[in-house]
């Protein structure tokens, strides 16, 4: 069975136990679930019931698409994403993004947890994204491009909305947030990045590095979706500043930015 037709079968499943369309769509990345239990759910559906849909295999992604209203706006929640780096291909890790295209979203607002490089960043930190450096080794575009998927070379020049950009700025200035703004680039992982990658990386230009996000925004873009992205800064990349951690310091410190990362994405979808 082809890709589209996967892609189809998948739509079909979905758009029987949500009929109405859904404009919004939010991707919850690591540790940053909670804002899952803001919304008003009704419906849950397990990844593994949904057909072809891959499935989580990280602890911190609980595998479960929510379908329901958040500031009395519909909207569908990924609470756990895919990775390149769990095996899967480009392909299958944005299959999410195609299917729920169906389901009629037009805006797709997506967390990650990842490393700053910027020395003014601090643990817990939270950074809205204004563009992205790809070092991933494939590309989601890859192979071939049915006309409903969008146009074989999408333009990238504003692939995160400079207006949600600016709305959340907003927002974090009337709640007294102090909020960075950066560059995000995307690696491979599951390893982190050893000091002479983290120079590396903020030499070409990046404030932050995670190992997800850019594909499923290739997507969108490609999809005609207004997107929005923002971090959780829970670790550091700065000489003199590299310390060891492990995968509870990672969701400790996204812990610690939920807070301000869950009003800024309530509020922006509230206004949107």
């Amino acid at each position: 069975m082809n890709y589209l037709t996967q892609i189809h079968e998948a739509a079909r499943f979905l758009k029987n136990l949500c009929p109405d369309p859904v404009e919004n769509l939010i991707i919850l990345g690591t540790g940053l679930g909670k804002l899952g239990d803001q919304i008003d759910i009704n419906l849950e559906i397990d990844y593994s019931d949904i057909p072809h849909f891959p499935i989580s295999t990280v602890e911190t992604h609980s595998g479960k698409l929510l379908i329901g209203t958040l500031a009395g706006k519909p909207v569908i929640a990924m609470r756990g994403r895919f990775h390149y780096y769990e095996g899967y291909s480009m392909q299958q890790l944005t299959f999410p993004v195609r299917v729920l295209k169906h389901l009629g979203v037009k805006r797709m607002f997506v967390s990650n947890a990842s490393g700053g490089l910027n020395p003014d960043q601090a643990v817990g930190d939270v950074m809205i994204l204004t563009d992205h450096i790809n070092l991933l080794p494939d590309n989601p575009l890859r192979g071939e491009n049915p006309p409903e998927f969008g146009p074989r070379f999408p333009d990238m020049s504003d692939a995160y909305s400079s207006r949600l950009v600016e709305m959340a700025l907003q927002i974090a200035r009337e709640n007294g947030f102090n909020i960075h703004t950066g560059v995000y680039a995307a690696v491979s992982g599951p390893n982190l990045e050893t000091p002479a990658e983290y120079r590396f990386i903020r030499i070409i230009g990046a404030d932050a590095v995670g190992m997800s996000t850019v594909p499923e925004v290739i997507v969108a873009r490609q999809s005609n979706m207004e997107v929005f992205g923002i971090s959780a800064i829970t670790d550091l990349g700065v000489p003199g500043k590299i310390h060891k951690i492990t995968l509870d310091d990672v969701v400790a410190a996204a812990a610690k930015a939920e807070p301000i990362l869950s009003k800024i994405l309530l509020e922006l979808i509230k206004r949107v």
